[in-house]
């Protein structure tokens, strides 16, 4: 070994000690602050920019290509430090003449893959970095045509939150730090390359799309997809990418984006990424949507054909501000993406669609969190604060409602107490002044001390601001939305609890809404003859509405109605949106019947699900 590998050695033994030492309990603001779930060192040397060329490749299931980093190398440091998964790496070389450099590559860390430590000199500004990916790469999943809606070609798609970045493109995968890009991708003709950044409109004879991403963005927000696939306009900036069976169906049930950025723009300024597109892929995509910038990523589950699950684009759109504008540092600060989100999603439907919808949301929403926090405190109660500690653990764990939902309320409770002029002035103010920076827990808070809460000291103590962001549970002083529709439903509820049949009851006007509050509240000691009532009237068992359905199939479960199989089935094997999974997968292993029905689903369902439904169902089916 030469002298130069011997020091990267002794460098790289020295990282992975300081990396895996245990979770900080110090909240810093600095940018070089630590990251429990990087090997990266942007202290030191930081990526600015990629120029990424990459051949897709659906024989071999492999990404082939470069990808060329600008650092600024600001502390004039020999070695730069980036994360990798599962990469091949082939060869890495320094600067416009591409000398060769001297590389080595760590032991792999459970979740967070392999470092990567590349030797290059204090004036060295180009990295290029000869690599595939593996058939199995975390973030990507390959498709057969079959998986598709339209069945005659492959599809490929990616999911790189919260650490999956690395398994594609060697990067230092941290939310702390933000790259613009540019990007070359080969596909087999008659495909589209599709990525988080500006976009082709029509197919490629040449099977060679271009791409420019100029603002800044995280690792996590890199994405790519590749497909048969179709795009529509919806507005001056805003528009609808399918596969062409599904393209008509899309567009119409999200004819209404530009009305909802409109009604973001209004409250916190304007939308900074130019174009504001979504993608609806196949149902295999494992969230219910992926705020990619430019190019939101969106599960078909969606389309419900009546628009009444829209609120999913108004929770993407909202990232274009919290999260893609304004970033956590690390996954610990998860509820400033999400709690910020949740809340201008709110915010949009209420501005859209009235204040009665977005009541009707809170209250179903309020719920579903106290559920969970029965739960989580039953398990993990530190899981129930704000501030996440997921020091070796991975980040997907914290992808709970906690960071959504509870974030949601804080920032509600902060309106209430302010009132709205004063707190949208704060929101507004807040976007603008950390646009395209990150942010940690610590560093909102005295933001939020100095610009909003003030001297206030009766302000403060009735905010009990750390009890919501370094407690469990819920404070107190969280809201309890109240809706006059949803008290409708639950006289319908008692009604038909006290023995009513289901034709006597009162649905005119119902929306989704209503059912799932109708759903979710019925008493659990029915019997299955009264779900048979209900469902011999409603037809719950054959709705093509992705959201009542799982609601029926799991309080069926619950109730034990035995005509629900076959619909369990197909839902189960059809789509694989983890939200969905994760709750219909858990009850069914609750008995050792339901268990071994799971598994055997699961075996039949695995092939078409993402790694990260995968690794949660898994999880769910140990003995």
């Amino acid at each position: 070994m030469s002298v130069f590998g011997f020091l990267l050695l002794v460098f790289l033994c020295l990282a992975t000690a300081f990396s895996y030492s245990g979770p900080s309990r110090k909240l810093s603001s600095s940018p070089s602050s630590f990251d429990p779930h990087s090997f990266s060192r942007p202290d030191q040397v930081t990526v600015q920019h990629f120029d990424l060329d990459l051949l897709v490749d659906f024989e071999q299931k492999r990404l082939r290509g470069k990808v060329s980093l600008h650092i600024d190398n600001h502390s004039h440091a020999d070695k730069l430090s980036i994360d990798t998964r599962d990469l091949e790496i082939e060869k890495i070389t320094l600067g416009p003449q591409e000398k060769a450099t001297h590389f080595l590559k760590g032991d792999t860390v459970e979740h967070l893959g392999e470092p990567l430590i590349i030797g290059i000199h204090p004036e060295t500004r180009i990295v290029h970095i000869y690599y595939r990916t593996s058939p199995l790469a975390a973030a990507l999943q390959w498709l057969e045509p079959e998986q598709t809606a339209g069945k005659n070609r492959p599809f490929l798609l990616s999911q790189s939150q919260a650490v999956l970045a690395r398994s594609w493109i060697p990067c230092q995968d941290t939310p702390s730090v933000r790259m613009t890009y540019t990007a070359r991708v080969r596909v087999p003709a008659g495909l589209m390359a599709v990525m988080s950044a500006s976009n082709p409109r029509s197919l490629s004879n040449s099977g060679l799309y271009e791409f420019e991403m100029p603002q800044p963005i995280p690792s996590y927000l890199l994405a790519i997809a590749v497909g048969e696939l179709s795009f529509q306009s919806l507005g001056p900036r805003t528009g609808v990418y399918a596969e062409p069976k599904l393209l008509e169906k899309a567009a119409w049930e999200l004819a209404e984006t530009e009305k909802m950025i409109k009604a973001a723009e209004q409250v916190y300024g304007p939308y900074r990424w130019d174009r504001y597109d979504l993608l609806v892929l196949p149902p295999s995509f494992p969230f219910g949507g992926m705020e990619n910038p430019r190019l939101t990523f969106l599960t078909p589950t969606i389309l419900a054909g009546d628009r009444s699950l829209v609120s999913l684009i108004a929770h993407e759109l909202a990232h274009s501000w919290s999260g893609n504008l304004v970033t956590n540092q690390t996954w610990n600060d998860f509820w400033l993406n999400e709690g910020f989100t949740t809340y201008l999603e709110h915010r949009i439907m209420e501005k859209v669609y009235g204040r009665e919808l977005e009541e009707m949301l809170s209250v179903l929403e309020l719920e579903g969190l106290k559920e969970s926090l029965q739960l989580d405190f039953e398990t993990r109660e530190r899981d129930t604060w704000l501030y996440l500690d997921l020091g070796g653990r991975d980040p997907d764990d914290g992808l709970t409602v906690i960071p959504y939902d509870k974030g949601h309320f804080f920032l509600r409770t902060l309106e209430d107490a302010v009132g709205r002029d004063r707190w949208d002035t704060f929101l507004k103010r807040y976007f603008q002044e950390h646009a395209f920076q990150t942010m940690d827990s610590g560093t909102f808070l005295d933001y939020l001390h100095k610009h909003l809460i003030g001297d206030d000291l009766t302000l403060e103590e009735g905010l009990q601001v750390d009890a919501w962001v370094y407690g469990p549970g819920l404070p107190l002083n969280c809201p309890n939305p109240v809706s006059k529709a949803l008290e409708q439903v639950r006289l319908q509820i008692r009604a038909f609890g006290d023995g009513a049949p289901a034709t006597s009851l009162d649905t005119e006007h119902w929306t989704t809404h209503h059912f799932l509050y109708f759903l979710r509240n019925l008493p659990l000691q029915l019997n299955p003859i009264r779900l048979a009532d209900l469902d011999r009237v409603f037809r719950f068992t054959n709705t093509r509405n992705s959201e009542i359905l799982h609601d029926w199939l799991l309080l069926s479960l619950k109730v034990r109605y035995p005509r629900i199989d076959a619909a369990l089935e197909e839902f189960l094997v059809y789509q694989g949106r983890r939200k969905f999974l994760v709750s219909l997968y858990g009850e069914l292993a609750r008995s050792r019947e339901g268990l071994e029905k799971a598994r055997r689903i699961y075996a039949k369902a695995r092939p078409g699900y993402h790694s990260i439904s995968r690794r949660s169902v898994e999880e769910l089916l140990r003995d």
